[in-house]
């Protein structure tokens, strides 16, 4: 893969000799924007590189013609020291051969120490892809990075069905690890640098698709995208018991200008669609105030809304792990509660 001449004169396509380097996956989205999940690990990685030798934040851009302009002002203002871009109208969907080929070929000549990719539907396809041709090590799903004591990527995420949580180490480099959406948040302000662009020319002529791009269409779910944005969620489990259990925390969503999300517990016996699930194996949120209503507390759950600010619990048990994990506990029949704090805060 040949460096091409961009707006720096040929710049060597390696971190340096000596010189730590944080690489991280910027994911392009059929909407052609730069997810949110690369600014969010560029903040994290900022974080990381004060234990880890001062090392470079970096970023991998594979996109179609044209579009790196686009989104170099973004780049410069989120602390990156350098952009590796790779362009091709090709590109212009994503293709899990296309991809992983050319990221390959560029984590071969740049050598990352750590390659951090979001934990999105993409990512999750084209992170293994990349860990088995390199023949090293990925922690999937993270909820924390750290570097530890020997200076090695120290990877967290929930194992044994969310019973315990585990610290995973790389044996090999780069140190790969995925890390979901809304698990970070992104930097509060402007970090600007004098970012690097390099461009690298695609090696992708010889590959076919094996599967063929026909059409893309949007599919658009009012609470999915609430729950993303949301600054306030009134969420439900188990406890909420049946559907005017849920009414209940459609009105107090509503009086608060927010929105409803559910427990694993309550898609599973059908008091809410799993669409608007939280948790492990549902979305992960970061609102400024999460109120949980009948919800146990179990690790699963907790991993989902390890980012919200400040999280009311009303629960009878009161010796449930969610009163462990919140700013306010309430021990009380949510029925009961939850009427009365609608009508409070009207």
């Amino acid at each position: 893969m040949s460096n091409i001449s961009g707006t720096s004169p040929q710049p060597s396509p390696t971190s340096g000799e000596g010189v730590k380097n944080v690489l991280i996956y910027a994911e392009v989205t059929p909407d052609n924007y730069v997810h949110t999940v690369t600014f969010e690990l560029a903040n994290k990685a900022l974080e990381l590189a004060g234990k880890f030798d001062n090392a470079q934040i970096s970023a991998l851009l594979i996109c179609k013609n044209g579009l790196a302009e686009k989104y170099k002002e973004a780049f410069i203002n989120s602390g990156f020291d350098k952009v590796y871009v790779a362009e091709n109208d090709r590109f212009t969907h994503y293709s899990t051969e296309l991809f992983a080929k050319t990221a390959i070929d560029i984590l071969n000549e740049v050598k990352p120490d750590i390659f951090l990719i979001g934990a999105t539907i993409q990512g999750r396809d084209l992170a293994p892809r990349i860990s088995t041709s390199l023949h090293t090590g990925l922690t999937a799903d993270c909820t924390r990075l750290d570097i530890n004591e020997k200076g090695q990527l120290a990877a967290t995420r929930p194992t044994f069905g969310g019973q315990l949580m585990a610290t995973i180490l790389c044996k090999k480099l780069p140190q790969m690890a995925t890390v979901r959406p809304k698990v970070f948040k992104p930097l509060p302000q402007n970090v600007v640098k004098n970012t690097e662009f390099i461009y690298f020319e695609p090696k992708i002529n010889d590959i076919r698709r094996k599967v063929e791009f026909v059409e893309f269409e949007k599919y658009i779910q009012s609470s999915i995208n609430e729950l993303d944005s949301a600054e306030i969620i009134v969420a439900g489990g188990k406890g909420m018991k049946n559907e005017a259990g849920f009414l209940l925390l459609k009105k107090l969503a509503s009086v608060l200008k927010g929105t409803v999300g559910a427990s694993r517990g309550a898609v599973e016996i059908g008091l809410a669609p799993q669409d608007i699930q939280i948790g492990q194996t549902g979305k992960t949120v970061s609102p400024k105030l999460y109120i949980a209503c009948g919800i146990s507390g179990a690790i699963q759950h907790l991993v989902g809304i390890e980012g919200a600010n400040r999280i009311i619990a009303v629960n009878t048990d009161p010796n449930a792990p969610i009163f462990d994990n919140c700013d306010c506990g309430i021990v009380g029949d949510a029925f009961e509660v939850i009427p009365k704090l609608t009508e409070k805060f009207k």
